[in-house]
């Protein structure tokens, strides 16, 4: 069961959400086009970075974990982690926005969007010298920046807040990608590269990064 562990996280953490967008009342399947589109769009600046840091020692994996098969330095799966984890929070973020109306949300968009940009551009100033914080808060920052200011995304609150709901279950996928019931990490960070500040056993800078990284899905889904 040990090589297939990754494995089995990106499974559970997709099966119940791929079962359920066949459900007619949500009527999610008819989406998958747009979703495996926005997924590979998404998918290859980011896999780029996961490729460049992983080559650069910032982070890299346990392959004790894994089922073995490798392609450019990353474990295969952590190219499925770029169509699951993506699939599973667009998934929640369209279900949450089909059954309730956050139409209300929309008056904090410049609130969230100011305050985010200026705590992700002291922190990229301030730790300009490790390449996980740094490279985590421009990218957010450009994201916001671009999402608010060019393309005048109306929706940056709601997908905010689904964000939050998210961290339900980022916890614990993350939580075991990072070694929390684990004998060891899956995915270990170069101490040097981020602040060392972690929820259990995972670094702040993921959350971040995941937050770009669905702000982006949503985007192009959209």
């Amino acid at each position: 069961m040990k090589p297939y562990t990754y494995l089995l996280i990106l499974f559970f953490t997709v099966f119940v959400c791929f079962i359920a967008s066949f459900d007619k009342r949500l009527g999610f399947n008819k989406h998958f086009g747009a979703f495996l589109k926005s997924a590979v769009i998404v998918g290859i600046p980011f896999i780029l970075w996961d490729v460049w840091f992983t080559a650069h020692g910032v982070w890299w994996f346990n392959f004790d974990y894994t089922c073995g098969i490798v392609i450019t330095g990353l474990p295969l799966e952590e190219w499925l982690f770029f169509i699951c984890i993506p699939f599973s929070c667009l998934f929640t973020y369209f279900c949450i926005n089909k059954f309730f109306k956050l139409d209300w949300l929309v008056g904090f968009n410049n609130m969230i969007v100011f305050v985010s940009i200026i705590v992700c551009s002291l922190i990229a100033l301030l730790h300009s010298d490790k390449a996980y914080t740094f490279v985590t808060a421009i990218v957010t920052v450009f994201t916001l920046v671009y999402l608010h200011f060019f393309v005048r995304a109306p929706w940056i609150s709601q997908a905010s807040m689904v964000y939050l709901i998210l961290m339900l279950g980022f916890f614990p996928v993350n939580g075991m990608l990072t070694g929390t019931g684990l004998e060891s990490p899956i995915v270990n960070y170069n101490p040097n590269e981020f602040l060392g500040i972690r929820m259990l056993t995972i670094p702040i800078e993921d959350a971040v990064y995941g937050y770009s990284q669905f702000l982006w899905i949503v985007y192009f889904f959209k």
